[in-house]
């Protein structure tokens, strides 16, 4: 049995509780300093109003202000389940804790992409920064990628995942330890294609979602509904084929694209979604701004939030001959422009 603390109370740090409980770890919960109101409506329930369910009894449920005192008994590892933004502040309150000490391995669920001194820096890569700088080395981080919706985890619907260390060993020792007969994990060493692909298919979700009011001119609502599978279909492999060149770009593995971390998370987000839910507005022939005030004003869009992120580099380093879907989708966000492709240069 190992010792987890997930750092997050939100819907995919809980749901995530719920096979280490299953695999026989002590596990524990701590929020965020914004999350005391929430975990105490949990601890008085046991339930969770986004999961919908109610957690384990052996899931232990504390406030942030217990963070050092869970954390200061060997814990084995721990898992990052914080928004993007948070990742400073965990930094921080990490370093507090672990300066000048070996800091347990961390685990992490958090997906994103940023930009730092005019360099993609995704956010292993970003946490790993901050703890040097404040004086922690030895630092081992695992992500997780895949296909994998809270709900469903939170649930035991059988799900699939991969993780992702770049010391293949260390990855393999986490599916093992985590792995149940409804949490399916595999494991890699390509952290980069994995995280690459985690935050990017936010963007291409977004594209697919615009199928049903890109599929066709002049045509009915019913014949939309009924055929925009046809243009989405399209749009999911052209998505694919920029996504394998991106990751590439990044120094990620190719042949990662078309496993779990890619095409899996691809297909799950672009079936339904805050992204691609954006998309269909889009699709529609709204601008960004005019969906987002009139459909999504209190909706956090990733794809939407990296794209704006992004864009700039992307046009530096890419043409519409190579990128064509990916750079009008970003554009068309950035700008706040009408949504409009190239068809002829999709591959």
């Amino acid at each position: 049995m190992s010792k987890i603390v997930i750092i997050g109370a939100g819907a995919m740090g809980s749901a995530f509780s719920i096979p280490c409980v299953d695999s026989g770890h002590d596990i524990n919960i701590v929020g965020t300093y914004l999350e005391d109101e929430f975990i105490e409506k949990i601890k008085d329930t046991n339930y969770h109003p986004s999961l919908k369910i109610n957690l384990p009894e052996k899931v232990k449920i504390y406030k942030f202000d217990e963070l050092n005192k869970i954390l200061s008994s060997k814990t084995d590892m721990i898992v990052i389940g914080v928004s993007s933004k948070g990742i400073e502040w965990i930094a921080n309150e990490l370093s507090k804790i672990y300066k000048n000490k070996k800091i347990p391995n961390l685990l992490m669920l958090t997906k994103g992409l940023s930009i730092y001194k005019n360099n993609y820096e995704l956010l292993v890569d970003k946490l790993r920064r901050l703890l040097t700088s404040k004086g922690i080395s030895k630092i081992n981080i695992s992500a997780i990628g895949g296909p994998c919706l809270a709900t469903g985890l939170a649930n035991k619907v059988h799900s699939s995942v991969i993780v992702a260390n770049e010391n293949i060993k260390e990855a393999e020792k986490i599916a093992n330890m985590i792995k149940t007969n409804y949490y399916h994990t595999s494991y890699t060493d390509d952290l980069n294609g994995v995280e690459v692909s985690a935050a990017i298919k936010n963007i291409f979700s977004m594209a697919i979602g615009a199928a049903k009011g890109l599929c066709g001119k002049n045509i009915t609502n019913e014949v939309r509904e009924k055929n925009y599978l046809n243009t989405a279909s399209t749009l999911f492999k052209q998505s694919l084929y920029e996504m394998e060149i991106f990751v590439e770009h990044l120094n990620g593995k190719k042949e990662t694209v078309k496993g779990l971390a890619g095409l899996g998370d691809l297909y799950v987000s672009s079936g339904g979604g805050r992204n691609a839910k954006m998309g269909l507005y889009i699709g529609e022939g709204l601008t960004f701004s005019e969906a987002k005030k009139t459909k999504m004003e209190k909706i956090t869009v990733e794809g939407a939030d990296l794209a704006k992120e992004i864009a700039n580099k992307v046009n530096e380093d890419f043409d519409q001959k190579k990128l064509p879907l990916m750079l009008s989708m970003i554009n068309a966000i950035r700008d706040d422009k009408k949504l409009e492709l190239n068809w002829e240069a999709f591959r």
